[in-house]
């Protein structure tokens, strides 16, 4: 293994941390419901983004794939909070519970919303442009025959929980 392939495999690592991180914490302070709402809606902006047919138009003058994927990934941030915010509306209220109760629910929620952020990031969003291909997270997230499967696992966990 040559350090560049370990530099990529730790920053791909951390970032996948951070974000299980930040759902757990979201988890524990906010409580279940808060995840829930937050996986309902990414699923939800996945397929608003997919189906979304004015890119082109919000980004007509920009050329350079960078700022490209930057707009895009705003545009991605944008609707799953617009939908996120529409799931806590019209979902029940929080569960009456203490921050550490039901632990293992709340991280297993997390663990699904960090596998939907996951796949989302390898196959629809553009952060590819910013992460190295070949390493072994994106060999298991990234590959389109395994999306559909990914999908289905926070959904599992949704019935589970």
């Amino acid at each position: 293994m040559d350090t560049t392939l370990v530099m990529h495999f730790l920053s791909e690592s951390t970032y996948m941390l951070v974000v299980f991180s930040v759902f757990l914490s979201l988890a524990i302070f906010s409580g279940r419901q808060m995840l829930i709402n937050i996986i309902c809606g990414l699923y939800l902006a996945l397929l608003i983004t997919i189906q979304f047919p004015y890119f082109d138009a919000i980004l007509g003058d920009l050329k350079q794939p960078a700022v490209m994927s930057i707009a895009k990934l705003l545009i991605f941030i944008v609707i799953f909070i617009l939908t996120t915010l529409l799931f806590k509306r019209i979902m029940p209220s929080e569960f009456l519970e203490n921050k550490f109760e039901s632990l293992h629910k709340k991280i297993a929620l997390a663990i699904g919303a960090t596998i939907l952020i996951m796949i989302f990031s390898f196959n629809v969003l553009p952060v590819t442009e910013f992460l190295t291909p070949g390493t072994p997270i994106q060999s298991l997230f990234a590959p389109q025959e395994y999306f559909f499967w990914w999908l289905l696992v926070p959904l599992i966990i949704l019935v589970m929980v």
